[in-house]
């Protein structure tokens, strides 16, 4: 299908793209690598007058650490975290989950930002920054402010960005030692959205009880979801099997998956105990654990 007409702006700068967003308001949207926003367009889900084509500004494509943080420009490609050797030694729970994302076509174009900034609760990176206490760095015509990643998600498809922020950088809080991730996904076939998915990060004590754990599920309700109830039964208690079992209980719990293609809402709530039991053990071992 062909997406109604638009105007195409590719701003040179943040600043640029800032005051093409304030000047053209609910008509305008950001476009980075397009990868989710295409098909709506195409489909006539969605239209907007104008798109904002950030995708070609200096600056926002990088992944680096920088005091006690790993810093991610919003731009940077799914591809380019797939082949980070940084990515794969340090943070496993983002290497687990991008060779899961859509197919390599997609992950050539689509970029983390776009991933997150979508608001859509089947997208995989927003558990994973729910499960490590990230925070977004947005830019709009009032200046640069920061966002939890667990204050970010607000209604389907509705994050906290104002109509004329963009979001610039993730921070991730550089894991101490002994701890472990993992993001494990159940889907159909390649390049299909999770039936049910599982982001879990913790850090184990000197005793090896956990210290911290965050776990993050996708495509469990009308948001990503951050499980707070499991992650704080898990705190301070030694990982065994017992305490795993209750807490992908707890998780599963909380979720409020909706019916679709893709099974029913009592499947996915158990598939998605099955993902946090298997994502834990993962983690936990990860972590230097049982």
């Amino acid at each position: 299908m062909i997406p109604a007409a638009f105007d195409y702006h590719r701003p040179g700068s943040l600043e640029e793209a800032v005051a093409l967003l304030a000047r053209h308001g609910d008509e305008a949207k950001v476009l980075a690598g397009g990868m989710s926003l295409l098909p709506v367009l195409k489909l006539r889900l969605g239209s907007y007058a104008h798109l904002v084509d950030i995708g070609r500004i200096p600056g926002l494509d990088y992944i680096k650490e920088e005091g006690g943080l790993l810093k991610i420009g919003a731009v940077t490609r799914q591809a380019t975290l797939e082949r980070s050797e940084l990515i794969r030694t340090r943070y496993p729970i983002l290497g687990d989950a991008v060779p899961l994302i859509a197919d390599p076509l997609v992950r050539n174009r689509g970029t983390v930002g776009g991933n997150l900034a979508n608001g859509d609760p089947a997208n995989d990176q927003p558990a994973i920054m729910l499960a490590l206490g990230a925070t977004f760095v947005v830019r709009g015509t009032r200046g640069e402010r920061t966002i939890a990643a667990n204050q970010f998600y607000q209604a389907l498809y509705t994050t906290a960005l104002a109509p004329d922020e963009i979001l610039t950088e993730i921070r991730l809080p550089v894991p101490p030692a002994r701890s472990g991730g993992a993001y494990v996904k159940l889907k159909r076939k390649t390049g299909d959205f999770a039936v049910a998915a599982a982001a879990v990060q913790l850090t184990l004590d000197g005793k090896g009880a956990v210290a911290r754990a965050g776990i993050g599920l996708t495509n469990a309700g009308p948001t990503p979801l951050e499980a707070m109830d499991a992650a704080k039964f898990l705190a301070g208690k030694t990982p065994d099997e017992k305490a795993i079992a209750e807490a992908a209980r707890l998780a599963a719990s909380e979720s409020s998956p909706g019916a679709d293609v893709r099974g029913s809402v009592e499947y996915k709530r158990e598939m998605a105990r099955v993902m946090v039991t298997r994502a834990l053990r993962t983690a936990i071992q990860r972590a230097g654990g049982q």
